[in-house]
């Protein structure tokens, strides 16, 4: 019998042309790692910053000047989008290095989450796929970061958060990680 599904195998290889796609979704695919660090003993205040623009965010987290704009007016939780060919751990390091300055934070291991749907800001676009590396870790309050890549870190309490106050689709991050909004 022969199949007639379509496996997420991308290859261009003909050995495999059977079973693989050789071409990325038409609304893309993104492999992404967020660091979602609650306060010690305040699992509903988690840490979250509004970007500096002047930070190299294309460098540090895969970002276009356009997108810093405008995503730099809500909350974000620090991520990026995998380098091509990085593990997901390394990704979560970097990014605890690079955009929080916490070289040695001790994270968990990776919740995966998989999520394909029409972006909110182009309607009309075809479906994107995202593969999310979610990342956990705590820290006291008064090791809460001050690091150069954002304008404000603080512990963003969700219980008096809207999801309207997260930029870049993060509150749905924040709640594929089992945390809930309580001002919505």
């Amino acid at each position: 019998m022969t199949t007639d599904r379509r496996f997420s195998r991308f290859s261009k290889s003909r050995d495999t042309a059977a079973f693989s796609l050789t071409e990325i979704p038409d609304g893309g695919v993104c492999l992404s790692a967020f660091l979602i660090l609650t306060q010690a003993g305040q699992p509903s205040r988690i840490l979250m910053g509004h970007m500096n623009p002047e930070a190299p965010w294309d460098h540090i987290g895969a970002l276009d000047p356009k997108r810093v704009e405008v995503h730099s007016r809500g909350w974000m939780l620090p991520s990026s989008h995998l380098i091509y060919l990085e593990s997901p751990q390394d990704a979560a390091r970097r990014i605890a290095r690079e955009q929080l300055d916490l070289p040695d934070i001790e994270l968990s291991a990776p919740q995966v989450v998989s999520e394909a749907y029409t972006p909110k800001r182009f309607p009309g676009s075809p479906h994107h796929w995202d593969l999310e590396f979610l990342f956990r870790g705590e820290l006291a309050a008064s090791d809460a970061p001050r690091a150069a890549a954002w304008k404000e870190l603080v512990f963003v309490d969700l219980r008096r958060t809207t999801k309207a106050e997260i930029a870049r689709s993060h509150e749905d991050v924040i709640e594929s990680a089992g945390l809930r909004f309580g001002a919505d």
